[in-house]
C-alpha cells in the first residue's frame, strides 16, 4: 500500500501544530508569558542585575557600606603578640611587639589599591571619612616604621609583621602599589613619607630582577618570568614618582614596560593579554587571567592620569589601553561581569577582574580617552554587576584568592572565590567612585529600552 499521501498530511498537521500560538508560548521565557498576558506586544526582560543608569546615592551608598566593614576589621595598632595586649610604651623595645591583624594587612598590595579607592572616593563623594581612613594608617605606618626598624637591626625577625615589606621590600608585591598610594597620600597633604617612598622606590628601580632589556621579571616559577601583575606593581609607582619629584626618567621606565610586556604578552587577535610569559618557552601557552589584565589596563589608566601630554610615549600607551579596552569589552559577560578565564564562559565570574574594567574603562570616559558613546553601556552595566556583589555587611563577594602562574586551565577554573580574598575591595572602591563622576555627567539615558550615552535624541521610535 502506498503510505505517502499518509506520511505528507502527518508531517504538515506536525508542521502546523509546532507553529501555533499555543506551541510557541509554550516554548517561551515564563517572563514573557506573563507580560504578554497582561499587556500583549509590551514583554519586559528579565535582567539578572539592575539595568539602566544608576544614581549617585546608590552608588555612595555602596561605598559606604564597604567603608564602615573595613574601618572596622583593619586595626592600626601594635600589640603584643603573646598577650594580645595593645603597647602604647615605644620608648624601649618590645620583642613580643606586632602590627595587629584584622581582616586584611594595611601593608600588603592589595591595600595600596584599597587607599587609592578611599582616596578617590572621598575626592568624588566629599567625604572626608574616606581620607581619614588612609590618613589614619599611613601616618601609623610611617610612625612605627623607626620602631620596629630598630627591633629588626637588633636581632627580631620581621617576616610575619605587617612592617616588614615596608623596611624590607624583596618583591614588587612589597613596594609597588603600596608605593603609589603613599604618594598619593603624599601629594594630597596627608603624610610626610618620603623615606618610605625612597626605600620603595630604591627596590623598584635598582634591586628587583630585569631581563637585559630592563623588562622587570622575575625568577618563579622559573627563571625569566614575566607576571603581567607586574604591571601594576611597578608602572603607577613609577609614574606617581614622575609626578611627585618631576624626574622624567621614572616616566621613562613606566612606558617601556608597558611597551616591552605588552610586545611579548598582548595577543593582538583578542586584544587581551596572556598572564605568564617564560624566556625559555618554545611556545608560549595563553591563558588570559582576569585580574591579570586588569592589573595591565590599571597599570596603564594610572599612567596615563599623571603622564605629560608631550611624553613621546603616551601615544603608544593610550593606544595600546585603547586596543586593550576593545578586547575587553567584547567578552563581557550578560550581567555585566568577566570570567576567570576571559575567554572561557565555563570559567566563573570574578569580581575585582569586572570591578578594575569597571572603573578603568569610567577613567577612560571620563577623560575622553575612549568614545563614551560606545563604551558608556559596557561601563554601566559593569557597575550594575559589581555592585551586586556587595553584601548587606559591606563584603565583596566572588573575588578570586591570591593567584599564581598556571599553564593549565584547571589550575585557574579551581581557583577559590572568598570575601575575604583583598583583592576586592580597592577595585570596588575605585569603580565606584569613578561612576559617581561619569553619573554626574548626566550622560547615561534609556532609549527604546537600552542604556545609551550621550545626547538623548529628540526624536525616537517605539520598538516595533
Amino acid at each position: 500500500m502506498n503510505r505517502t499521501p499518509l506520511i505528507i498530511r502527518s508531517v504538515v498537521a506536525l508542521s502546523i501544530a509546532l507553529l501555533s500560538p499555543a506551541s510557541t508560548r509554550a516554548q517561551a521565557p515564563k517572563e514573557y508569558i506573563a507580560a504578554e498576558a497582561g499587556d500583549p506586544g509590551r514583554a519586559k526582560p528579565n535582567y539578572p542585575v539592575p539595568y539602566g543608569p544608576t544614581t549617585v546615592a546608590a552608588i555612595t551608598e555602596v561605598l559606604n557600606r564597604i567603608h564602615a566593614y573595613l574601618d572596622a576589621n583593619t586595626p592600626a595598632r601594635v600589640i603584643n603578640k603573646q598577650t594580645g595586649a595593645e603597647i602604647t610604651d615605644f620608648s624601649k623595645p618590645d620583642t613580643n611587639a606586632i602590627v595587629e591583624r584584622g581582616h586584611f594587612s594595611i601593608t600588603a598590595y592589595e591595600w595600596g589599591v584599597t587607599y587609592s579607592g578611599m582616596l578617590l572616593a572621598a575626592e568624588n563623594t566629599g567625604d572626608a571619612r574616606f581620607k581619614d581612613y588612609v590618613a589614619m594608617r599611613m601616618k601609623f605606618i610611617v610612625d612605627k616604621a623607626p620602631y620596629f626598624r630598630a627591633l629588626g637591626d637588633s636581632g627580631v625577625k620581621l617576616e610575619n609583621n605587617q612592617l616588614r615589606q615596608v623596611l624590607r621590600p624583596g618583591a614588587l608585591d612589597d613596594s609597588g602599589s603600596m608605593c603609589a598610594a603613599m604618594i598619593k597620600a603624599q601629594r594630597a597633604g596627608l603624610v610626610d613619607a618620603r623615606p618610605i617612598i625612597g626605600n620603595w622606590m630604591n627596590y623598584i628601580s635598582t634591586k628587583q630582577f630585569r631581563l637585559a632589556d630592563g623588562t622587570l621579571a622575575r625568577k618563579r616559577p622559573m627563571q625569566d618570568s614575566l607576571w603581567l601583575d607586574d604591571l601594576y606593581m611597578s608602572v603607577p609607582a613609577l609614574a606617581q614618582m614622575g609626578k611627585l619629584i618631576g624626574d622624567r626618567k621614572y616616566y621613562d621606565d613606566a612606558v617601556k614596560q608597558i611597551t616591552q610586556f605588552s610586545s611579548r604578552m598582548f595577543n593582538n587577535d583578542l586584544g587581551i593579554y596572556l598572564h605568564g610569559w617564560i624566556a625559555g618557552m618554545e611556545v608560549h601557552p595563553e591563558f588570559h587571567w582576569a585580574r591579570a589584565n586588569g592589573w595591565a589596563l590599571m597599570a596603564m589608566t594610572e599612567l596615563l592620569e599623571v603622564l605629560p601630554e608631550d611624553h613621546p610615549g603616551r601615544a603608544g600607551v593610550l593606544a595600546q589601553f585603547r586596543l586593550h579596552a576593545r578586547g575587553l569589552q567584547a567578552l563581557q559577560a550578560h550581567n555585566g561581569l568577566w570570567h576567570q578565564l576571559l575567554d572561557r564562559n565555563d570559567s566563573y565570574l570574578e569580581t575585582s577582574a569586572s570591578a578594575i574594567y569597571a572603573f578603568c574603562l569610567a577613567r577612560g570616559i571620563n577623560r575622553g580617552w575612549i568614545d563614551a558613546l560606545a563604551y558608556g553601556p559596557t561601563v554601566q552595566l559593569a557597575w550594575n554587576g559589581v555592585a551586586t556583589k556587595v553584601n548587606a555587611q559591606g563584603e565583596v563577594e566572588g573575588t578570586c584568592v591570591g593567584t599564581g602562574m598556571g599553564f593549565d586551565p584547571a589550575f585557574y577554573y579551581y581557583r577559590p572565590q572568598s570575601a575575604r580574598a583583598a583583592h576586592g575591595y580597592g577595585p570596588v572602591l575605585l569603580a565606584g567612585a569613578e561612576m559617581i563622576a561619569l553619573t554626574k555627567s548626566g550622560r547615561a539615558v534609556i532609549n527604546d529600552g537600552a542604556v545609551q550615552f550621550g545626547h538623548q535624541p529628540t526624536n525616537t521610535e517605539s520598538a516595533k
